[in-house]
């Protein structure tokens, strides 16, 4: 039976027709908006999108600013190193005979490469990934000849770090190595990107962001299989801009290369130690040396596993910068701090004289001295280097005393050099004895005053320290950088000296030690006269020898080396402070031979042979111009 009526089913169906109708316009008048809005409102965006599908980006990296020393040597500059880039998705059988030929590879090479293309992963197969480096001219120039028929194939050339000197002043100068992940995340807004390196240590990695420069890039518009089209405007429109990198700012250090070598020098026959020289007027650092240390052209390149395990290995430790990351007891270096607060308040005259027999009792403990000195004031104890003197004035002062002119002369602080970590030292007060060793014993403050006990500085500290002594009180910040330049050569930025305090000293206390200093070297029983230099360089100083504490673990440690090295690895370290010439101070200087014994048979004759090489002749010119 028919339910509907044909009039009815008519009306139903018009009605029916009229919402499908309006759903068809609907849906054809929201789909020409869209069209309208992807094709006038939005069409820079998708053209752009489009363009970038075709354009295939090449990253230009900058050239690295140059470093070079006080007197303009080249420290660290830039070679061309050619990268060949392969995107395995545009390489073709065909391709990968062609490139074998002309980069020169027998058959095991050339499966080897056919091997890493097949090994790309799917979703890496459209990215440029770098596959061989650093290769020859001749094999640039086969490249280049035939890059239009090597699609998925680039050259690129990046400059690549060289340091001209090598492992001469590694820790300073810094080394670079690859970006990642890490950095890419920390440092969001600096534009780095896999493949690019970054400075690791030193003023390469303190002064990252002025020596680094920004990249640039090179576009080309491509077809599906990676070849370059010519001739694209008309259907491209304007083609993508090259961008050129600027590159990066290059850097005056204060330090003297020559100076440096010296150094080296005068170390031969020690396999460790370290020295630091600086300028007494400005606080210029002249010299930063550790050694051993390391090669940077290797450090900054692909340094082989087992190679940096064997540095870390190295009993000598190459990868410790001793400069400033290391502490040491300074041993009789100190005594000239000590003298300060023993005579400044003027309740000990500095002619009131002590005996010394060879040692000092303090309750039932036996302190020793270098020999039996007799007689003694505080000129003849800086010189001859009596313990006994030093003791007794300890005993009458104390320790804080001790401690507060230590801190004056900036020792027990960071001096903020600004380059790797550096150490604090250490300066143990009476709270921190009560505290570590439940109580205080008078013996402590006997060991503090002679450079031992828990008295530690590093040689950057002591420096500066013997540059006020020299300069008459005066403590400078460590100057490291010179200058700032532009590629061009002209001065960006040229930081000035710094003073980081007046310390109120005595003028006839100065004069006193510095006398004092000069007989350690030039006077006839000073603990450095076999080191003096007759008609040279006339040096005044102190020598130091300080014991090594070993620790249990340490001696764990060198249980497998030989009973000679054994031995030696546990002899005293040997020091000498100091600054030239004696009457006119422009240089001090601190030398330490680790595990070198008497500093004055080992550490003072470094000293006064580098202080003639760089005063006697050919520094001097320098030195004295850098005066303010």
């Amino acid at each position: 039976m028919n339910l509907l009526s044909p009039r009815r089913e008519l009306g139903e169906f018009k009605k029916r027709y009229k919402w499908m109708a309006l759903f068809v316009l609907a849906t054809f008048g929201f789909l020409l908006l869209w069209v309208a809005k992807l094709q006038i409102v939005e069409r820079e965006q998708w053209a752009a999108a489009a363009r970038a599908n075709i354009t295939k980006t090449v990253v230009l990296p900058p050239t690295r600013g140059v470093i070079r020393d006080a007197r303009g040597r080249v420290i660290a500059s830039n070679r061309p190193r050619y990268e060949v880039y392969v995107t395995p998705q545009l390489v073709r059988p065909q391709d990968v005979e062609l490139f074998s030929q002309l980069m020169g590879f027998d058959e095991e090479q050339r499966r080897a490469f056919e091997e890493r293309l097949a090994a790309v992963p799917p979703r890496r197969r459209t990215h440029q990934i770098m596959m061989f480096a650093d290769i020859s001219r001749d094999q640039v120039a086969s490249l280049e000849t035939y890059h239009d028929e090597l699609p998925g194939i680039d050259v690129i050339s990046r400059p690549v770090r060289h340091y001209t000197y090598g492992s001469l002043g590694a820790h300073a100068i810094g080394y670079l190595n690859e970006v990642s992940a890490e950095d890419i995340e920390k440092h969001p807004g600096q534009g780095f990107r896999p493949g690019q390196r970054i400075g690791r240590s030193g003023i390469e990695q303190s002064l990252e962001s002025i020596l680094r420069g920004q990249p640039g890039y090179r576009r080309t518009i491509v077809d599906a299989r990676g070849r370059r089209l010519e001739n694209v405007e008309d259907w491209v429109g304007t083609l993508p801009e090259d961008v050129r990198p600027s590159p990066g700012r290059d850097v005056v250090l204060t330090l003297d290369m020559e100076l440096m070598r010296s150094i080296h020098r005068a170390f031969r026959g020690h396999p460790s130690g370290a020295a630091v020289v600086v300028d007494v007027h400005t606080g210029k650092i002249r010299a930063l040396y550790s050694k051993p240390s390391y090669d940077l052209n290797e450090r900054s390149g692909r340094l082989p596993a087992d190679k940096y395990q064997e540095m870390v290995e190295n009993p000598f430790r190459p990868l410790i910068d001793k400069t400033i990351y290391e502490s040491y007891f300074p041993g009789s270096t100190f005594k000239p701090f000590t003298s300060f607060a023993a005579l400044q308040d003027g309740q000990i005259d500095p002619a009131t004289r002590v005996t010394c027999k060879g040692s000092y009792m303090i309750g039932r403990q036996r302190m020793g001295c270098t020999s039996a000195h007799g007689d003694v004031d505080a000129r003849t104890a800086l010189i001859r280097s009596c313990n006994v003197y030093f003791y007794k004035m300890a005993e009458l002062i104390g320790l804080e005393r001790i401690d507060r002119v230590a801190r004056e002369f900036g020792l027990g602080a960071r001096t903020g050099i600004g380059i790797n970590s550096e150490s604090a030292g250490f300066l143990a007060t009476r709270e921190w004895y009560e505290k570590t060793f439940g109580r205080f014993r008078v013996g402590y403050t006997l060991n503090t005053a002679i450079g031992q006990g828990n008295t530690r500085v590093t040689l950057l500290q002591l420096a500066l320290a013997y540059a006020a002594i020299a300069n008459g009180g005066t403590l400078y910040a460590p100057q490291l950088v010179e200058r700032i330049e532009s590629p061009d050569g002209q001065a960006i930025e040229e930081p000035t000296p710094q003073i980081t305090r007046q310390i109120e000293i005595r003028e006839d206390l100065i004069k006193l030690v510095h006398e004092a200093m000069r007989g350690v070297v030039n006077r006839e029983g000073g603990t450095a006269y076999d080191a003096r230099i007759p008609g040279g360089v006339v040096v005044a100083g102190k020598t130091g020898t300080a014991e090594v504490i070993t620790s249990r673990d340490y001696r764990e440690r060198l249980a497998g080396e030989s009973e000679r090295l054994r031995w030696y690895l546990t002899r005293s370290h040997g020091w000498f402070g100091g600054f030239a010439p004696a009457d006119d101070p422009e240089v001090a200087i601190i030398v330490l031979v680790e595990h070198g014994g008497s500093g004055g048979k080992t550490a003072a004759p470094i000293a006064t042979q580098v202080l003639e090489e760089y005063l006697g002749t050919r520094g001097l010119a320098l030195a004295t111009t850098s005066r303010p």
